[in-house]
């Protein structure tokens, strides 16, 4: 679609995180970026200039909160309180990757719970909308006390391996007990059974691979996941299906979020190939010849256009 959106009063900003994304989304829309800068103090502080009238407009930022993290929610907390200031009729947060969100919940005494944390911060500085994806847990959702819609990478995953030829049978696999449901989602669509890597973890970002349940010998095993963070999860579960007979490995997840020694370890592992999504802007020594990326922006292209005219969003689930 590049014809252009009539309505004036629908406006798209961008902040620093995913600069790409957002191109591609205004385009998908049919709007040019609205223009802002943002520029720093000499101390570091985060200055926000926004270079053009917004009064009484509905107004989307696009934001992923990924690293550096904090300084993403920051320019995006000022932002909002910019747009609130600035008389801005809505302030629809865009955020195709929603930073803190594996700190859902009090697993240990005297946790913090920072994703209910951050949920506050976004709201009280004046948002009036969220949109997502795949969220890591689906309760937060709930954080949030305005609209938000979560919208899904695993149709957008199926796609592209629907129309990829592989050897012989498929099965997908969930690297945890924890993706069983976004495994299925993905099985249905590629009409494959499932399998799950059932695994201890003891300590944060440290993975230990158990054993398999269901029947991978002789076929295919895409691994799918939320988020693939140091890759050691994924890589283990790569390995131990290559050693419990799968013929191949393939990977995918939504969010790329690849830290610290993750493209190394993907590199070196049983993974033929990983397909993530651009939720997360890929820097350049981070696109290795193993990893393919696929486009958001007609998805989130689409649910602004349903938000704006007042439309249903579910439907882009189906």
């Amino acid at each position: 679609m590049t014809n252009q959106y009539l309505d004036p009063n629908l406006k798209v900003f961008t902040l620093n995180s995913n600069k790409a994304l957002a191109e591609e989304i205004a385009k998908v829309i049919g709007v040019e970026l609205g223009k802002c800068s943002v520029s720093r103090f000499s101390d570091g502080e985060i200055q926000i200039n926004i270079e053009e009238s917004i009064r009484g407009c509905d107004v989307y930022v696009i934001q992923s909160t990924s690293s550096p993290v904090n300084e993403n929610i920051m320019e995006l907390l000022i932002m909002i309180d910019a747009l609130k200031r600035a008389s801005a009729k809505t302030i629809n947060l865009v955020v195709p990757y929603y930073g803190y969100a594996r700190q859902d919940r009090k697993a240990r005494a005297r946790e913090p719970i920072t994703s209910k944390l951050v949920a506050n911060l976004l709201e009280t500085a004046g948002a009036t909308r969220v949109i997502t994806l795949d969220l890591h847990a689906p309760q937060i959702q709930g954080f949030f006390d305005i609209p938000t819609d979560q919208l899904m990478g695993v149709p957008i995953l199926a796609d592209y391996f629907k129309n990829r030829e592989f050897s012989g049978d498929i099965v997908i696999v969930s690297p945890d007990h924890g993706g069983v449901t976004r495994a299925r989602k993905m099985a249905e669509r590629l009409k494959a059974p499932i399998a799950i890597i059932d695994k201890r973890r003891p300590k944060p970002n440290v993975a230990e691979v158990m054993n398999i349940v269901g029947n991978i010998e002789g076929k295919t095993a895409i691994l799918i996941d939320d988020i693939i963070d140091t890759a050691g999860t994924i890589t283990l579960a790569a390995n131990a299906l290559v050693e419990n007979g799968a013929v191949e490995v393939l990977a995918c997840c939504t969010h790329p979020v690849l830290s610290g020694p993750a493209i190394e370890r993907i590199q070196n592992s049983q993974i033929k190939e990983l397909v993530v999504t651009n939720t997360i802007a890929l820097p350049e020594e981070k696109r290795i010849d193993k990893i393919v990326e696929l486009s958001v922006a007609p998805l989130i292209g689409e649910a602004i256009i349903r938000v704006h005219e007042e439309q249903s969003v579910s439907t882009l689930f189906d």
